[in-house]
């Protein structure tokens, strides 16, 4: 006779947890009684299937390293003064830009909240199944100049290239020396058919071709960027100073 410790040991051995969970469950509810074994089965299943959804899922913002894990898009404050779009937010949300490999830029002063948007938007990405990664630029190119140095750096591209969404934070806030400006373009180059990137920055758009300075490079960089790119530009008071306030 099969009983329900028998069934218990072998969602053990087959690491089914989240099926034992709900085996347990349906065992103590007399509801689930009256359900048909097709029924009754498809409730075990689809119990192993959002458990394992869950882990990935936490297992993917684990990887993210996002800086701010809570961020999400149903704490976005739409006040007038910031000038933000809820419709273009919303048309984001859905990740479809992902899919067709665009960008979005992000820019506005400081403590306008583009760091929390990007992050928003990239949590809402891991939650539809897409992995995605955020750094600061300046701690993702001092990554790849210790790769450079120990000669990892093909290895540390491929790495970073099976994220299908990449965030880089602070954009434009310190200059850009050496090979910085190349290994910034073999990122951005290197996603073109494999991904999307988020970019965060303070500098307007119109002020990047500049800040790069290598024209040739610039051009190459700014037209991948931009022709494949949403725009959204943050205003108003700081959000810092205004949650500070309330």
């Amino acid at each position: 006779m099969v009983t329900l410790s028998t069934l218990i040991e072998q969602t053990a051995q087959l690491s089914l947890s989240g099926f034992k969970e709900s085996l347990l469950f349906q065992s103590e509810d007399t509801k689930y009684q009256s359900l048909s074994f097709e029924e009754r089965l498809y409730h075990l299943f689809e119990a192993e299937i959002n458990q394992r959804q869950d882990k990935r899922i936490k297992r993917m913002l684990t990887m993210a390293k996002l800086k701010d894990s809570s961020a999400s898009l149903d704490q976005i404050q739409y006040l007038a003064k910031r000038k933000l779009d809820k419709s273009q937010v919303l048309s984001l949300a859905n990740c479809e830009f992902i899919n067709k490999f665009q960008n979005i830029l992000l820019t506005g002063a400081t403590g306008t909240g583009k760091s929390f948007l990007a992050q928003a938007i990239a949590r809402r990405a891991i939650a539809l199944g897409y992995s995605a990664k955020y750094y600061r630029v300046t701690a993702l190119l001092e990554e790849i100049k210790m790769a450079r140095l120990d000669g990892s750096y093909t290895k540390t591209l491929a790495r970073i290239s099976k994220f299908k969404l990449l965030l880089l934070d602070d954009f434009g806030v310190t200059p850009l020396k050496g090979d910085e400006i190349n290994d910034l373009f073999e990122i951005i180059e290197e996603r073109t058919l494999n991904g999307s990137i988020i970019i965060t920055a303070q500098l307007p758009i119109k002020e990047w071709h500049a800040y790069l300075g290598n024209e040739t490079i610039a051009d190459a960089m700014m037209d991948r960027l931009i022709h494949t790119a949403h725009k959204v530009e943050l205003k108003g008071p700081s959000m810092r100073e205004l949650l500070a306030n309330t």
